[in-house]
Formats: C-alpha cells, structure tokens, sequence
C-alpha cells in the first residue's frame, strides 16, 4: 500500500508540474496531448436556469476566466452565445482568447448525426468552432442488447472527422472508465485530448487520473464541489462534499471558502476543473485560486478521505435498462458498485 500511495504521489506531482502557468488573463492552462492549452479553471453551466447564464458568463469573462464549459443537453447554449457576442461585440474578448467545450448528447451518436448535433451547437453558440467537443456519456438513448448501437467506434470516427474539418479543435470524452478509454486505443486515429468525469475528495478516482495520464488523456474534473444543488435531481447527498469536516478544517486553515479548498485541490493535482456559479461574487471566487497554494499536508489530508467516505454522486442510475448493455452500475463504470452513490 506504501508503494502505491508513493506511486500516486510522484505522479500527480509529474502531472501538476505539466501545467504551465500564465500571468495573463485565464490564469494557469494544461498542454493537451495535440498541442493545444486550455485553461485549467472554466465555468460550468449545468444547472444554470434561464434568464441567468447570460449574466453569469459575462460576469466570468470580466472576472478572468477564458474556459466556458457547455453542453446541448443543458437547454442554455443559446444564451452563452448570447454572451459570447455581447462580449465580442464590447471588445471585453476576441474568440481566440476563448475555449468554448460542448458536448455531443446520447441520442446523435450515429455517424450522420454527430456533425448535425455540432453544427446545432454551433449555431447556438453563434461561433464557428468550438475548441473541445466531448462525447457526453458511454450512452445511446434507446440501446437495447448486449452492445452499445452505434458502437463508440462509429461515433468517434465521426467525431475525427469532426476535428479534421475544424469544427472542433480537440476531441475527447467524458463519464469515460479507463477500460472504455484504453479500449479506443484500438481504433482511434486520434485519441481522447480529455475525459471530463466527476472528481472532488470525496470522489478522486485516483486509479482513472493514474490510467489517464499514461495514455496521455488529461483529466477535468466537474462536479468539484460534490454538486449539492442537484441532490433533489438525482437524488445524492452532494452537500456532504463542502461541509466534510476535512474541508471546512482545511478551508478555516487557509482563510479560504470550502469551494476554493475544492477547486484549488483539484488544481494541485493537475487537472483541470469547470466549477459552476451564477452568483458574480462566487464566480469571482471561484477564480481566486492561483496565487496561494495548499500545503502538502492538505493536499494529503484532502486526499486521504476514505475508504467509505469515497462517493460518487452523479451515479448513474438513470442509464440502466434490465435490456440493454448497462444494466448495473459496474457495467456502465466498470468498478465496484459500492463506490456509487444509489439513494
């Protein structure tokens, strides 16, 4: 067990030394493996109603930030674009200085279907590009069978395809196991820039960012504050993430809020991290995590949360069907169901 926590410790330290940091606005950005650096603090939009996500990344570009995290299945991607041009239109921006991520829902994965769902994207976006499009879940909407139809196969091939035209500069994955994500290896021309999966202390998935970092995928982490506003929606105890005790300790210790501990934790271990807020003050915060650092100690404590503490809190649950490829919850994570959350 020694072995393998110092085998963990040499390598988030490896990966946190691969982040390179800016002085510029958008703070610090990671290196994908196409070359291409993305800013390590985004703004996630999940969960953002209507009437609020306009203002909420406005206010995020003016405070800093150059990563807006998006997804068609969040019914909002037109009011980012709204944003978006405001924000050009004001000369607060150009698009360059942006990397705009979205992500491809389960019901497009057929090859035809794949540039239509981006192309709608895109116009809602109101851009020409996006700088990072992610095959949303392991899941197609109606599967029935032992195998997922359209395979991953048929779907990345169009998702390539997508990166050669320039519709999307990089491309990757997201809800990905790392047995998914080696399996691609076989067929993948180009292989996943990112996996963007569920990470905090109470979730660090310390086996997934080992596997990703030697296959050379980097790693962003959603849900960093355990989502505690969605524990009605899918039924979870998310608030447990920002008042474990550990934190709170942690967070009193550096005069710093629990949800700077998360999103500086997340930092330090090398990965990137899209925290959601529509509050300016909290987004401004939430930003406010590059010039003072955790100590080791910290780290170690925020990191040593278990065993049975370790929870996943975006479950899952919803995706198993007793008739198709995923009827329980080591199927769609490959790993013990234990470490999911089933309320």
């Amino acid at each position: 067990m020694k072995s393998q926590n110092a085998f963990f410790t040499i390598l988030l330290a490896f990966m946190a030394a691969a982040v390179t940091a800016a002085a510029t606005a958008g703070g610090p950005t990671i290196t994908l493996n196409n070359g291409l650096q993305m800013p390590l603090v985004g703004l996630g939009t999940w969960k953002s109603e209507p009437g609020e996500v306009k203002a909420a990344v406005k206010a995020a570009v003016k405070s800093g930030y150059r990563h807006i995290d998006c997804a068609a299945i969040y019914g909002n991607e037109k009011e980012v674009g709204d944003a978006l041009e405001e924000l050009f239109a004001e000369g607060v921006v150009t698009r360059d200085e942006l990397w705009i991520t979205s992500k491809l829902w389960n019901d497009f994965h057929r090859t035809d279907d794949v540039p239509r769902a981006c192309s709608t994207t895109l116009n809602d976006l109101k851009l020409d590009y996006l700088d990072l499009y992610l095959i949303h879940w392991p899941v197609v909407t109606g599967c029935t069978g032992d195998e997922l139809t359209p395979t991953i196969e048929e779907t990345w091939r169009a998702m390539e395809e997508l990166q050669a035209s320039g519709k999307a500069r990089s491309i990757g994955v997201s809800n990905w196991s790392a047995k998914k994500l080696s399996a691609m290896g076989k067929y993948a021309k180009i292989f996943p820039s990112v996996n963007q999966v569920e990470l905090h202390p109470v979730h660090r998935q310390d086996s997934l960012l080992a596997a990703c970092a030697e296959l050379g995928t980097h790693v962003t982490a959603y849900s960093p504050l355990g989502s505690p506003d969605s524990a009605e929606i899918i039924k979870h105890e998310g608030a447990t993430v920002m008042k474990h005790p550990v934190v709170t300790g942690v967070a009193d210790a550096v005069e710093k809020s629990p949800a700077q501990v998360l999103i500086r934790w997340a930092v330090q271990r090398g990965t990137s991290v899209v925290p959601k807020s529509v509050t300016p003050s909290r987004i401004e915060a939430n930003f406010d995590v590059f010039d003072w650092e955790l100590s080791e100690v910290q780290m170690a404590e925020l990191s040593a949360i278990e065993p049975l503490s370790q929870v996943r809190m975006l479950h899952g649950i919803f995706w198993l069907n007793p008739e198709g490829p995923y009827r329980t919850l080591e199927d769609l994570w490959d790993e013990n169901a234990e470490s999911c959350k089933e309320d």
